[in-house]
């Protein structure tokens, strides 16, 4: 008997362990070197262990190939997306592309993040100094998928009132990018999308000054004005890049968003809705140890883009711990002895 019942609770303690056992989840994000993936690995660390999940980080094309991924790819439940290529898909959706609504209708945004700063790259010689200079430049954007090559596309055709010469796009990896602006100098500006500090920036040695610097956004030029309906101004900081900047510019940037699916299996939700409690519970933590641009992120869920949904399930749980932390941090109701004689006071 009593083996028996050594053998039942051996049993039971097993497929205990089993229901218990962390989930495996992947986030998309994009070039291992860049902010996205930076984010994505703040997550994986700080957040995705206290919800029971063991978040793989995958590095990929970008933006437009992680709403491809995560509706596609096994084990996908995140993905880090440019706001720019998410309302294209649901642009295209709403004038009846079957494929993009296909795709886009059952994602969810869990949170907004920050604004993604766009850096034009040019030769230190170069004539051009802003980005309304670049008609016919020889322009690379990254790969195709990226967001940075969507946005300069993009950003060329509302400046320019017309799309970028094929002859004069190309999709190489920043990395090789770079290489070529300076040495055979086939490519005239090379554009990195990276929150800063992008570290394929950042990490240049002070002598990279000799041969590469930043174009400048001016919002107040005329070509700016259609542009400035999706993206936004931001600042350079000459923080962020000690080693190639002496002051602080202008640049133009679009915003990134913690993306998920419509998940309706319950296994699946109460993950999820784990991860968004350890989200809002571990937020100082990845603000004070994360990448930089965790400082610009709010626990906030503002008014979305027609055909922009949250996730029900994480929305309901982040909108309660911010609740429940602002009712925390109000500061004690200070009684009189009068309220106290006359019971109003506990």
């Amino acid at each position: 008997m009593r083996a028996w019942l050594a053998a039942a609770a051996a049993a039971v303690l097993a497929q205990s362990a089993v229901v218990q056992a962390a989930a495996e989840f992947k986030i998309v994000t994009a070039d291992k070197r860049g902010t996205y993936f930076a984010i994505g690995a703040d997550l994986a660390k700080f957040v995705a262990p206290a919800a029971d999940i063991t978040l793989e980080v995958v590095p990929t094309d970008g933006s437009a190939a992680n709403i491809r991924l995560l509706r596609q790819e096994p084990g996908v439940k995140f993905a880090i997306v440019q706001a720019d290529v998410y309302q294209a898909f649901v642009d295209r959706a709403s004038e009846a592309n079957r494929e993009a609504a296909r795709i886009i209708a059952p994602l969810r945004v869990i949170l907004p993040l920050y604004n993604t700063e766009i850096h034009y790259i040019a030769r230190a010689d170069s004539p051009f100094t802003y980005l309304h200079e670049l008609k016919d430049a020889r322009i690379n954007g990254g790969l195709v998928g990226s967001g940075a090559a969507f946005i300069t596309h993009t950003l060329y055709r509302m400046m320019f009132n017309a799309g970028m010469p094929e002859a004069n796009a190309s999709y190489l990896p920043n990395d090789q990018a770079l290489v070529k602006l300076i040495t055979d100098k086939s490519i005239d500006v090379a554009v990195v999308a990276a929150g800063q500090p992008a570290p394929i920036v950042a990490n240049m040695k002070p002598e990279a000054q000799q041969f590469i610097k930043l174009l400048k956004f001016d919002p107040s030029h005329p070509s700016s004005t259609r542009a400035l309906t999706i993206y936004a101004p931001a600042t350079v900081r000459a923080s962020s890049y000690p080693n190639l900047l002496r002051e602080s510019f202008t640049t133009i940037s679009v915003g990134a968003f913690l993306v998920t699916y419509d998940y309706n299996l319950q296994t699946t939700v109460d993950y999820l809705t784990r991860f968004a409690r350890s989200l809002c519970q571990n937020f100082s933590t990845l603000q004070a140890k994360g990448h930089p641009k965790w400082r610009e992120v709010e626990l906030a869920l503002p008014k979305l883009n027609k055909g922009w949904t949250y996730y029900p399930p994480t929305a309901r749980e982040l909108r309660s711990c911010v609740a429940g932390k602002t009712q925390a941090a109000k500061p004690a109701k200070v009684c009189s002895p009068e309220e106290r004689i006359l019971g109003f006071c506990t």
